[in-house]
């Protein structure tokens, strides 16, 4: 990475962690909770960049991923008397396996038709999570052994956060990171650079599973209980919008996408009684399918505004201060 590219992104980096550390002191409680759900959001949208943003490979079936490492979580943590904490390094050893191991099958396979393929990721999952009910507590999920306050759910999360935002860094700004941006922009040059296509892919689909099977992991310690259904392909598309709304191949804005996917559909409700006002009829916020509508619509305005995701959109501005406007001063000088 240049210097001239590094150095805002330090900065960013560095003013977001900061707000990240202050930010307890303004909020209540139960604020606290819910942001600690953006901290797990946040490292499965850093897993997804991975895959996504730098190897190019699309992947619907995060959701799924996350479901092996909640799982792994509460089953040594409630049946073999684990700390849930201590549970976080095995569920990322056990979930990037798991995604290493499907990585092989789907070497053959390229763009919709790779994403059709991690389809199938959560729906197998949570119908073998589902058949195997003794051991996972089946349809009516499994609660863990302890239920956090919203301030140690924050300071659980966020540090653990912290820990794998400076691990994709130091992954994906050396060796590794050049390999998978050389097979997402042409395969035919990463071949002829030396580079094995079938051991770097399945890498990325490992690293990239681990990284959600950390915030699965998260996910059910926040909760205090885990349940199938919480995983379903609804999630591992939302993961998807968080990448987008981010930026794609941008390791700091995938915080952006993690806000956009806790915050927007908690909020679309409010959102949707604030704009009926202008209309003067209700627009009926709890009629079923109203929320997605207003959702949606969000989404949309965000890629016409930004179609390059927050991280673009923040790239833009700092060009914009940083770019010497062309003055009529200037012209004149260079017309003599």
């Amino acid at each position: 990475m240049s210097g001239r590219r590094f150095l805002p992104g330090l900065i960013g980096t560095l003013l977001v962690a900061a707000v990240i550390v202050v930010l307890p002191a303004f909020l209540s409680d139960t604020h606290e909770y819910r942001f600690a759900f953006v901290a797990a959001f946040f490292i499965a949208v850093l897993g997804l960049q991975i895959l996504t943003g730098y190897a190019g490979l699309i992947s619907l079936g995060h959701g799924g991923f996350m479901l092996v490492g909640a799982y792994v979580t509460t089953i040594l943590s409630v049946d073999h008397g684990w700390n849930d904490l201590a549970t976080i390094p095995v569920s990322f050893v056990i979930t990037g396996a798991v995604g290493f191991l499907f990585g092989f099958p789907a070497l053959r396979l390229r763009g919709v038709y790779l994403a059709l393929a991690t389809f199938a990721i959560p729906i197998a999952l949570i119908a073998l999570t589902k058949k195997y009910s003794d051991f996972t507590g089946g349809g009516g999920g499994k609660p863990l052994t302890r239920i956090l306050t919203g301030h140690q759910a924050y300071v659980t999360t966020w540090p653990i956060a912290g820990l794998m935002f400076v691990l994709a860094w130091v992954l994906l700004y050396g060796k590794l990171g050049r390999a998978f941006r050389t097979i997402r922009e042409s395969e035919i040059a990463a071949v002829s650079s030396g580079i094995n296509l079938a051991v770097t892919k399945t890498f990325a689909f490992g690293i990239s599973a681990a990284f959600a099977g950390v915030a699965g992991s998260l996910y059910a310690i926040i909760i205090g209980f885990v349940n199938p259904d919480t995983f379903q392909v609804a999630l591992s598309l939302l993961l998807l919008i968080g990448v987008v709304v981010g930026g794609v191949g941008s390791l700091v804005g995938a915080i952006a996408g993690a806000l956009f996917i806790e915050y927007v559909p908690l909020y679309s409700p409010d959102i949707l009684r604030w704009a009926e006002t202008p209309f003067g009829k209700p627009l009926d916020p709890s009629r079923a399918g109203a929320a997605a509508a207003v959702y949606g619509l969000i989404l949309l305005l965000i890629l016409f505004l930004a179609p390059n995701g927050a991280a673009g959109l923040v790239r833009s501005g700092l060009k914009s201060l940083t770019t010497r406007p062309y003055t009529r001063r200037g012209t004149d000088s260079a017309a003599s």
